[in-house]
């Protein structure tokens, strides 16, 4: 060609202008014409061939096809582009194919279809000869090498060949075309997209059937996989299980068709033969492709008829399909830009084979709140549902304690997070890269219900009755669970669970979802150096204790109220604290064994072994009760408050110890129920022993005390001795706050009084003296300091140190008043002292009843009398004025001048 155009490019230079243009002219049209013969297919030549091959006789002259453009021509197998009638299949087409018209594949197709119902089983009698057969193969292989030896598949696929697989875009290679159509299967017309699927069908089970495929893994296939017979894609299957020993070429084209392949049940060969019935079952209606088939059998898969056989299988194929997201077709279509604009360092480092370490899926599920495809977020959300449930399909963990696993789960049974919780109780044997990475996973788990999957499966019916309209995700359900998890209606079996959860949750905050989210600004501020987040374990509650002591400098509304929640669990169940849990090991061994955890009843039991316990455990306790000291939600027996909080107390806001005094205020109520009465009165008493138990004082006290009772810190806990400190010290207190809340402390120890307490100890002898009303005791609240108030307001003796005690308890208004008293005092010793001056004999004014009483006699009396006379007749008149309208005021108009 290039010869022929040389020779005509030297004749036209040779000839003049004018003869010039018409050669011109008819070159061109040649040309075109020869273009235009050169893609069509000579008709009438094509049906002379197809008639001589119905009766059986050869072509009579060869016909080429050039149908797509970016394909070589070729001449057309047999003249007809189909199986030969006169070869060493004319026996098996008289017999299967009598009426099928010879021609563009019409033979090939019955014969396939015979060859597909035999393997099937579905054919009793003759079948095809194994010379048949392999000249089936042989003219379908050839076949597959262009895609202009297929008429009937080039026709359909003509425009999309132009549009998207035109030269520029082809290597060349066998089949290229072809291949080319199904890279981009998605965009194609409905009658190529229908004739390529037709393609990858037969190829799926027959590696032969891909040009390309077969090119490059024909020499390790002979190798490798001798004596397997092409067909029911048993080739493939071989070179997969050995794909390590495979050329690199052989491996990265046997991928490349392992990717084409994912997104379509039918072209699984294996999937196909063992799954039929379980898809007719369970996915009859389920459109094919994009794996959609694939979900339908992944969700029924532990159906308990869903055969054995199909399950084993499926299983594989999603272990396989967990170690490169190219694998899973969903997923690669609905995250392909979230892929590329946050995972293209991970997608890019892949190479043309197969992955094997799942880090594209890793990184899609460590940055899943920044995924913007609402789509991808969900398929990213079943993909870690799919790992929580199954090690094999968390290629990271599963790679990472392999030997782990076969050390010490190796009789353990995949599936339903049994291995995963293997791994979890022998957590302190396994190797550091496996408790890492399952750290690691953990973390990510901790997001959602659905991730935990024998919590969800316990709970199933307490999901529906306390968290029915409780949306999924950010923990909110796991939350509502541990919420009720003293429930009366939770199960034994829900109830461990969470039990479970809390524990292991309490052990690092990244494990707590919500704290973790709500803190992170707070923890890097506060806490940075607590505990680095890249060890790959879990910081044993440091940073939650870190949060809890530095709570005051928290400014986030969210931390707080996400940290408050964590000290709820930790007062109800010592276990959800883990530095106290560790703390106190011992010390609950030897002292509360016998207690079940939950409703705090092993802090009690501390509590009341509180001179016994080793330093350390007193410190968390300690600790834990300052922390309870700022709000009775805290303390698990004020739930018997509930109903005083709602009626006395519900307009205030809990917290820095508002709710206590609220309650404390009440307590007199007739309706106060006792068991209220008592937990106040507990809490009381440990406030008047210990001064960090009562959180006003130990707020707005520490410089004073610093100052003042330094030498009393860290001695006489629970006797008192700061407190008392403090009081023989009020006059010297430089903080009004401090001063206000110590005088409240004394008040409310006074009005709650208890022979003995540390606080009130100075006025036992004084309070012995008092009478209680009929119907009460000492011990009632507020007569003691009811009673001491009054001997002080009437001046009754007191001892000094009781004294100064019922003086510094008083409130500043009550102060005011008493120094009022004392100034009225005064005015009537003056009164007594000027009747003597001017010889009266009898007195003007007369005290009963102490001082705070006084009686009026003789003239005073009189006057007093005739002045209160005149007040009452003046107001009567006052009143007849307002109301008659005589004194109704009015506004003088006048008018003057001109408008």
């Amino acid at each position: 060609g290039f010869v022929r155009l040389l020779l005509l490019r030297t004749l036209y230079t040779m000839l003049n202008t004018r003869c010039r243009w018409w050669v011109g002219l008819i070159l061109g049209i040649c040309l075109l014409a020869g273009h235009v013969v050169a893609e069509e297919i000579d008709q009438a030549q094509l049906e002379d061939n197809e008639q001589a091959q119905a009766e059986g006789r050869e072509e009579e002259e060869p016909v080429v096809s050039h149908i797509v453009e970016a394909a070589d021509e070729v001449e057309l197998q047999s003249g007809d582009g189909d199986v030969d009638t006169t070869g060493r299949c004319a026996s098996d087409i008289t017999h299967f194919c009598a009426e099928v018209k010879p021609g563009e594949g019409r033979l090939g197709k019955c014969l396939t279809n015979q060859k597909n119902e035999e393997e099937k089983g579905n054919v009793d009698g003759r079948k095809l000869t194994d010379d048949c057969k392999e000249e089936l193969r042989n003219f379908k292989v050839e076949q597959r090498t262009n895609v202009n030896f297929d008429v009937k598949l080039a026709t359909s696929c003509k425009a999309d060949s132009e549009k998207y697989c035109n030269d520029a875009t082809l290597y060349p290679e066998p089949g290229a075309v072809l291949t080319c159509l199904r890279e981009v299967e998605e965009k194609l017309t409905e009658s190529c997209k229908t004739a390529v699927l037709t393609t990858k069908v037969e190829s799926a089970k027959d590696y032969g059937l891909d040009a390309m495929l077969h090119e490059l893994c024909e020499d390790d296939a002979k190798v490798l996989c001798e004596g397997v017979e092409p067909g029911e894609g048993k080739v493939q299957e071989c070179l997969r299980k050995k794909r390590v020993s495979l050329s690199w070429d052989c491996q990265e084209e046997l991928f490349r068709k392992e990717v084409e392949d994912a997104g379509n049940l039918q072209l699984n060969t294996v999937l196909t033969r063992v799954c039929t019935g379980d898809k007719k079952k369970f996915c009859k209606d389920v459109k094919p492709g994009m794996g959609n088939a694939k979900q339908c059998l992944e969700e029924h898969r532990n159906e308990p008829d869903f055969s054995a056989d199909c399950k084993a299988k499926f299983e594989e194929m999603m272990a396989r399909r967990a170690t490169d997201f190219r694998l899973d077709a969903k997923l690669r279509e609905q995250c392909r830009d979230d892929i590329e604009s946050i995972c293209g360092y991970e997608k890019d480092s892949l190479d043309s084979t197969a992955g094997y370490d799942g880090r594209v899926i890793e990184c899609l599920q460590d940055y899943r709140e920044e995924l913007t495809g609402e789509s991808c977020k969900s398929q990213v959300h079943v993909l870690t549902k799919r790992a929580a449930e199954d090690i094999r399909f968390d290629r990271p963990l599963a790679d990472a304690c392999y030997d782990d696993r076969k050390r010490l789960c190796e009789n353990v049974a995949p599936g339903s997070a049994r291995v995963l919780r293997c791994l979890q109780d022998s957590r302190e044997q396994l190797s550091y890269e496996c408790r890492a990475t399952l750290f690691d996973q953990e973390v990510r788990l901790a997001e959602d219900i659905d991730f935990k999957f024998p919590m969800k499966k316990a709970c199933t019916k307490e999901i529906k009755t306390f968290c029915k309209d409780v949306p999924h995700g950010h923990a909110r359900i796991i939350t509502c669970l541990q919420e009720h998890d003293e429930d009366d209606q939770m199960s034994p079996e829900c109830k461990a669970e969470v039990k479970r959860d809390e524990i292991r949750e309490a052990e690092d905050y990244r494990l707590n979802y919500r704290l973790n989210k709500a803190c992170d600004n707070e923890i890097d501020e506060l806490c940075p150096d607590v505990c680095s987040p890249f060890q790959g374990q879990a910081c044993g509650g440091t940073v939650i204790a870190c949060l809890k002591e530095k709570q005051e400098n928290i400014t986030s509304e969210d931390c707080k109220k996400e940290l408050f929640k964590t000290e709820v669990k930790e007062t109800k169940d010592f276990r959800n604290d883990a530095v106290l849990k560790e703390a106190c090991e011992d010390d609950v061994n030897q002292f509360c064994a016998d207690i079940s955890p939950g409703e705090g009843k092993v802090h009690d039991c501390l509590a009341s072994h509180k001179e016994e316990l080793s330093p350390k455990c007193r410190e968390a306790e300690q600790k834990l009760n300052e922390i309870q000291s700022s709000n009775v939600l805290l303390r698990p027996g004020f739930k018997a408050c509930s109903e005083e909080m709602a009626v006395y107390c519900k307009t205030i806001k809990p917290g820095k110890g508002r709710m206590f005094r609220c309650l404390q205020n009440n307590l007199g109520k007739v309706d106060f129920s006792s068991q209220c009465r008592e937990q106040v009165e507990k809490k009381q008493a440990r406030m008047a022993g210990n001064w960090k138990m009562d959180f006003g004082v130990a707020k707005n006290c520490k410089e004073d005390t610093k100052k003042m009772c330094s030498e009393k810190l860290g001695v006489g806990h629970g006797k008192g001795a700061v407190l008392k400190c403090l009081v023989e010290h009020h006059a010297q207190i430089t903080d009004g706050n401090c001063a206000t809340e110590v005088s409240r402390a004394v008040r409310m120890a006074l009005w709650q009084y208890r022979k003995g307490s540390a606080m009130t100890a100075a006025c036992d002898e004084d309070a012995a003296t008092c009478q209680p009303p009929s119907g009460k005791t000492l011990k009632s609240v507020g007569v003691v300091g009811r009673c001491l108030s009054k001997k002080v307001a009437e001046d009754q003796k007191l001892t000094p140190g009781c004294k100064s005690i019922v003086s510094i308890a008083a409130p500043k208004d009550s102060k005011q008043l008493f120094d009022g008293t004392l100034a009225g005092l005064s005015v009537l010793e003056k009164i007594t002292s000027l009747e003597k001056s001017v010889g009266m004999k009898g007195t003007l004014v007369e005290t009963k009843g102490g001082s705070s009483m006084v009686t009026l006699t003789g003239w005073i009396a009189l006057a007093s009398i005739g002045a209160l006379i005149v007040v009452i007749v003046g107001g009567i008149y006052w009143l007849y004025r307002k109301y008659t309208g005589k004194d109704r005021p009015y506004t003088l108009v006048v008018k003057g001048g001109d408008v």
